[in-house]
Order: structure tokens, then C-alpha cells, then sequence
């Protein structure tokens, strides 16, 4: 788990890394995912198969068929939902109108609402975060579609690579909690196979209401190793928990389990690459988040330099370019001379990634998008 620098670099990088031909092999690689202490911590609960327009629309018209004309009978009460931990019944009491009596807000010596006072004095939290464009912790504007797909083809030295995926599947539960399922992937692709072979991916979970990860699942497959980890972000107890198994040509079987403290509201250095969509980018202003990784507490900032318009395999399309740098312990942190393009809409879809390395510079550039659906 590497220091912290453009999420989907830290695949990328590893193209560059050695020389083989084929992926590791490794008789126990089906152990290596297996972590009990992340098992019994966290439980993913994730949808069965969606159900199509077409049997949606099948239902709707026999319902339809079979339902009685209206009347003006009274509705039945609707059936208690199911605890999705147990199979009892979880029920609500509700009064009836009649019996509900409206409260008169409470006031303040001056006579005001003290609800009214404290939105107005109330900044969306944490006060390092800009709030323009959010209501609390929620965007005015979702960026993300449910099966939104954008694919680059990441290049060095102009020649082709490999492949480079973002995705946002549908929502998951992360311990009772409503959240995103965020996916980052990246494969060489045949040709460049020959150097060095790369299947990589990562699933991010992020807290729908709060915009903090809760767990990211990391699966690593290639020449010169094999490597499973998992991350909890626990936010109630603010405590960060890395668990790690690899096999490795050089060093075979490692393990590792390392805690450290987790500042509020802090991305993992995954989450972080989705995140930055939230934001609105206004040229000349700077933004910043916390990001917590490798036992550090770091703050990221961005600031929008420019808008362009990008000439991409897509054809043109506005970008605003964002130049990264990260802070550590309040001092000023290089991470290498790196830009990120957003496309300038309200997706933010990443569309560009340069970054300068020892020798010559990676480069990731959208070939494909194709947009999702609203969760």
C-alpha cells in the first residue's frame, strides 16, 4: 500500500515494474483473500440481479389487470419490513392524524427559531472541505450513475499498454448503511504482456449519506505477485484497520495488519478519486480533503488551473485541469508533476491522467464512457 499519489497510478506504475511473461503462480492464491478478522467485522450485502424495464413493465400491467376498480375504502396498513439480520418483523408505531399534535418551534431569547439560527450558522462539516453545491454532506448534484462505465487506455512513451476502467455498480449495504460501490481496474493488454502481465482491480464502498469510505477490497494478479487486501474504515470509532496477504517471486508469503487513527471524514486513497467529482472546480479556487493511508493523515488540494477543451478519441470535450498536491503534518508534500482532467459538466467524469515519471510520462486518456442510470 503505497504513499498516496493519483489512485489509478498506483496500478499503472507497476506496468513498468519488472520483466515476466505470465501471472504469478501460486498453489494457495485462493487462501489469500481469506482474512477472518475483516469477515467478522464487516458484512457487504450487495443486490441480486436487477430486474429489466421489460419485467417491470410485465408486473406493472397484470397488477393492473387483477386490481379491483377504486373505492373509497380505506388503505391497509402496508406489511411490516423484514430485519435483514433476523426474520422477525420491524414495525414503527404510528399515530394517527388526529391524535399527532404539530410542535411550535422552540425560540431563543431574541425570539427567533432556533432551527433557522443554527442552519444559517451551521457550515457543511469539515470546515477544510469547500460547501459550494451541497446540502450537509450531500451534493446538490449526484455525479455518479449506477453502471456508469469510463475506460481509458493508459500509454507510455505514446505506446498502448494497458487499460484503464472506472465503474460505479449498484448500491451495496456496508454494515447496515446504505452505500456506493465504486470499482477502479487495470490490465495490460496483449502486447504489452510480454513485458509484464497486470489484472488488477479494486472495489471502493462509500457511505451514501456521510461521503466516507467504510471498505475497500484490493485484488492484485501479476508477473511478479499476487496480493489481497482489505481496508475498514470504522468512523463511529474512528480507527483505521489494513489487512494484507501476498505472495511475491522475491520474498513468498507476507502478511500484514496494521491500525492507526483516522481523522474525521477522511478518503482512502481510492474513494479519493471519486470524490474529487463531487466538487464544483471554479478556476483559480483551490479544494482539499482529508485522506488517510499508510498510518498517515494527509490532506490532498487541488486546484483547477484551467479550462479546456480536450481532443479525445470521443471526439472534443470541455475539461477543467486539476493539479494535485498533498500536505503532510502541515507541510507541503511533492507528489511529482501530475494533472487530472474532469470533464466540465455534472459528472466530473475523469477523462485525463498525465503523470511524470523517472523516465518519460504515463498518460490515461478516455476511449469510452458510457453514462449509468440514476441509483
Amino acid at each position: 500500500m503505497g504513499k498516496f499519489s493519483i489512485a489509478a497510478f498506483l496500478f499503472a506504475v507497476s506496468l513498468l515494474s519488472a520483466c515476466s511473461t505470465s501471472f504469478l503462480k501460486y498453489e494457495k492464491a485462493d487462501q489469500l483473500g481469506t482474512m477472518d478478522e475483516f469477515e467478522k467485522a464487516v458484512k457487504i450485502e450487495e443486490p441480486s440481479a436487477p430486474v429489466t424495464e421489460t419485467a417491470v413493465a410485465t408486473d406493472e400491467k397484470e397488477t393492473a389487470a387483477k386490481s379491483p376498480a377504486k373505492t373509497e375504502k380505506a388503505t391497509p396498513a402496508a406489511k411490516p419490513a423484514k430485519d435483514s439480520k433476523s426474520s422477525k418483523a420491524v414495525t414503527a408505531p404510528v399515530k394517527p392524524a388526529a391524535a399527532v399534535k404539530a410542535k411550535e418551534p422552540a425560540k431563543s431569547k431574541n425570539g427567533k427559531d432556533k432551527k433557522a439560527e443554527a442552519a444559517v450558522s451551521t457550515r457543511r462539516q469539515p470546515a477544510i472541505e469547500d460547501d459550494a453545491g451541497f446540502n450537509g454532506r450531500r451534493p446538490l448534484v449526484d455525479p455518479f450513475r449506477v453502471g456508469e462505465e469510463v475506460v481509458h487506455d493508459v500509454s507510455y512513451f505514446k505506446m498502448s499498454a494497458g487499460e484503464l476502467r472506472f465503474k460505479t455498480l449498484p448500491m451495496a449495504t456496508v454494515n447496515g448503511r446504505q452505500s456506493y460501490k465504486h470499482n477502479i481496474a487495470i490490465k495490460t493488454i496483449s502486447l504489452f504482456a510480454s513485458v509484464y502481465t497486470v489484472e488488477d482491480n479494486v472495489d471502493i464502498f462509500m457511505d451514501y449519506e456521510e461521503l466516507t469510505p467504510t471498505v475497500f477490497e484490493l485484488h492484485v494478479k501479476e508477473s511478479g505477485q499476487l496480493r489481497e487486501a482489505k481496508m475498514l474504515f470504522d468512523n463511529t470509532k474512528k480507527m483505521a484497520t489494513f489487512w494484507e496477504k501476498k505472495v511475491t517471486k522475491q520474498d513468498g508469503e507476507e502478511e500484514k495488519r496494521e491500525q492507526w487513527e483516522l481523522e474525521e471524514y477522511a478518503q482512502n486513497v481510492y474513494s479519493a478519486i471519486f470524490y474529487m467529482r463531487m466538487f464544483q472546480w471554479e478556476v483559480g479556487k483551490e479544494y482539499a480533503f482529508r485522506v488517510s493511508n499508510d498510518k498517515e493523515n494527509l490532506v490532498f488540494s487541488g486546484k483547477a488551473i484551467r479550462k479546456e477543451v480536450l481532443d479525445t478519441e470521443l471526439g472534443p470535450m470541455k475539461a477543467i485541469v486539476i493539479q494535485p498536491n498533498i500536505t503532510l503534518k502541515g507541510k507541503f508534500k511533492p507528489i511529482g508533476e501530475n494533472l487530472i482532467w474532469l470533464s466540465d459538466d455534472e459528472h466530473k467524469y475523469i477523462l485525463r491522467i498525465e503523470a511524470k515519471i523517472k523516465i518519460g510520462t504515463l498518460v490515461s486518456e478516455v476511449v469510452s464512457i458510457k453514462p449509468g442510470k440514476v441509483p
